[in-house]
């Protein structure tokens, strides 16, 4: 099994492990990203908000579009981690070749790391996209949805009451229809460039994450002379701290592609429907100014810090334990042999 291999099949698991603790938190988050009301009434706390969903909405739209989002999770890991190692060889190949001509010491710069995972993060993106535009919608779907697209109260005798009362079925396949029928198949690539222009944060968070690894595992190798074995729990903390550096730096983006992915009311109010992203950015700085920029951002930091250190734990000690028992396995096997 090639190294490459062995990566995007642990970066699936631990990706769909860490999607599974914090998809309430992912949920809270998006919805908190797609307010486009600036004058709220009420500023609720993350727990407040969750407490409320499952008050009105009960604790399945706490987990609303989790299939596709566990399905999402699992291909843009796998495929990410996957070609970030191709990427990677290839870089740590040129490294060395260019070693041997007298040209640095051979390892891969900070520089090359960037570039290899934002070309990793841009595949990733262009194959994956129509998988989150579902999940954003499915997480946004609330059952006053109908209500809130008329500004006059709904009655008995109103035919979409029972809809604002009873909402119709919202499961995957009436989202892809939905998302369709409102924009043909490119609808399925809403948000695409602020998405790809987002890669600077996973390209940011293994640069991080990479640079990190390496000096503790020099300063590990030069104090305990030649071992700088790393444990689960200091890549669980490396983890974090690349994915909080990332975030911070990269927020705004992530607010404006899910307000470009959710549902957008067909209303006369301007600020509730974009052309694209520009326009999207330049009606949230008119309506909301720089803070709309920022909605949900406590909530995303500890999510994403959560979800990052559980996924690098859980990769790292996967590809350790699938590669010991393949060498496990391989001495077996030549021992079986005859001589």
């Amino acid at each position: 099994m090639s190294d490459a291999l062995i990566n995007g099949l642990a970066g699936a698991g631990g990706g769909i492990i860490a999607q599974l603790i914090t998809y309430p938190l992912q949920t809270v988050n998006t919805r908190q990203q797609t307010e486009r009301d600036p004058k709220e009434k009420k500023k609720l706390s993350t727990v407040d908000q969750m407490c409320q969903v499952v008050k009105h909405e009960g604790w399945g739209r706490l987990y609303g579009g989790l299939a596709p989002s566990l399905v999402g999770t699992a291909a843009s890991q796998g495929v990410y981690y996957y070609f970030y190692q191709i990427f990677r060889d290839k870089a740590v190949a040129k490294a060395l070749e260019h070693k041997r001509k007298g040209f640095g010491d051979g390892s891969v710069g900070m520089l090359s790391s960037l570039i290899v995972a934002a070309m990793a993060g841009c595949v990733n993106v262009l194959l994956t996209n129509p998988i989150w535009v579902v999940v954003t919608r499915m997480q946004t779907y609330t059952k006053a949805s109908k209500k809130s697209e008329s500004s006059q109260p709904l009655t008995v005798g109103d035919e979409n009451f029972l809809d604002a009362v009873e909402p119709p079925p919202f499961g995957t396949g009436h989202v892809v229809q939905e998302i369709f029928d409102e924009g043909g198949i490119f609808g399925f690539w809403r948000g695409v460039l602020p998405t790809l222009i987002m890669v600077s944060n996973p390209s940011m968070q293994f640069m991080l994450y990479e640079t990190m690894l390496k000096n503790l595992k020099k300063q590990r190798a030069l104090r305990k002379k030649g071992d700088n074995v790393v444990t689960a729990l200091e890549i669980f903390l490396l983890g974090a701290l690349a994915k909080l550096g990332a975030t911070v730096v990269t927020y705004p983006l992530l607010v404006v592609k899910s307000r470009l992915q959710a549902k957008q009311q067909k209303t006369g109010d301007k600020r509730h429907h974009y052309e694209g992203t520009l326009d999207a950015i330049l009606k949230m700085i008119r309506y909301e100014g720089f803070n709309g920029f920022y909605k949900g951002m406590s909530t995303k930091i500890f999510q994403s810090v959560l979800a990052a250190a559980v996924l690098f734990m859980v990769k790292e000690e996967l590809v350790r334990g699938t590669r010991f028992l393949l060498t496990r396995g391989s001495v077996k096997g030549a021992r079986s042999r005859p001589p």
